[in-house]
């Protein structure tokens, strides 16, 4: 009978992939380094995980993203309003050097990209899955990817770039602005 996935061992080795991932980056992260700061061997890293790419999108994996709020639908301002303020305060809670470190892995690992972008598809419909399911006659073909995109890069842009926080206002002009043209069918 095999091990649990979320032994103390496991659990421990993901959080040193994170802790280590901010810290050094994708480039500089070694499985010997996560092997010492999680205090497994480095060759039970390698049974549980082919390479550094599975490593870590097990890690961010792991770090399941709150649930995004059902809509309503009252109106469709309301639940793209609720979606995008959702979405802004999960972004904003990621650490900034995580996020910075798995873009720029994305962009030299190839293997890690696949997986990132797969779960980042699956964390995507889970998010507009409900406001489709609700909204679909009111959004024009496409929304859901659309929201996705835009907000989700906005919001990123208003955080790392502006370095501003996503504010009540922020993300009311985000709605009303700039979602809500797109998204509403015409």
């Amino acid at each position: 009978m095999g091990r649990p996935r979320d032994s103390s061992r496991d659990l421990a080795i993901l959080d040193a992939t994170l802790s280590l991932l901010t810290e050094v980056g994708y480039e500089q992260l070694s499985m010997e380094a996560v092997a010492g700061r999680s205090g497994a061997a480095k060759t039970t890293i390698y049974r549980r995980y082919r390479d550094k790419a599975a490593l870590v999108a097990a890690a961010v994996e792991r770090r399941a993203p709150a649930k995004p709020p059902q809509p309503a639908g009252e109106s469709l301002r309301e639940d793209v309003h609720s979606l995008a303020a959702w979405l802004a305060r999960s972004i904003s809670e990621q650490d900034v050097g995580l996020l910075g470190a798995l873009f720029a892995g994305m962009r030299n690992d190839a293997r890690l990209a696949q997986a990132m972008r797969r779960i980042l598809r699956r964390d995507e419909t889970a998010m507009t899955d409900g406001l489709v399911r609700q909204a679909a006659e009111r959004l024009a073909p496409g929304a859901a990817t659309l929201f996705a995109e835009v907000a989700s890069a906005v919001i990123v842009h208003r955080i790392v770039v502006v370095g501003e926080p996503c504010d009540a206002a922020f993300v009311a002009h985000l709605v009303d602005d700039i979602l809500l043209p797109l998204l509403r069918r015409t």
